[in-house]
């Protein structure tokens, strides 16, 4: 399977956010990237590994009853 590598810009555009975004996410170690000298590029693959990190299930009846039940 071939890797699929993006600039910066071309990773905001794929997680339609700005450059900033992806640049502060590259500055804290928040996303894994590679450096070719001067150049930093990021796979796709792991651009999707960190969309599924921030993923949040939607509120379900028996999700909010499972929690309340932990309250007690």
């Amino acid at each position: 399977m071939e890797t699929k590598y993006l600039t910066v810009e071309e990773a905001a555009e794929y997680l339609n956010t700005g450059v900033r975004f992806v640049r502060r996410l590259i500055a804290e170690r928040r996303i894994a990237f590679h450096k070719a000298g001067v150049h930093v590029r990021l796979a796709v693959v792991d651009l999707e590994v960190f969309m599924q990190s921030g993923r949040v299930e939607p509120i379900t009846r028996s999700s909010v009853l499972r929690d309340l039940g932990r309250a007690a």
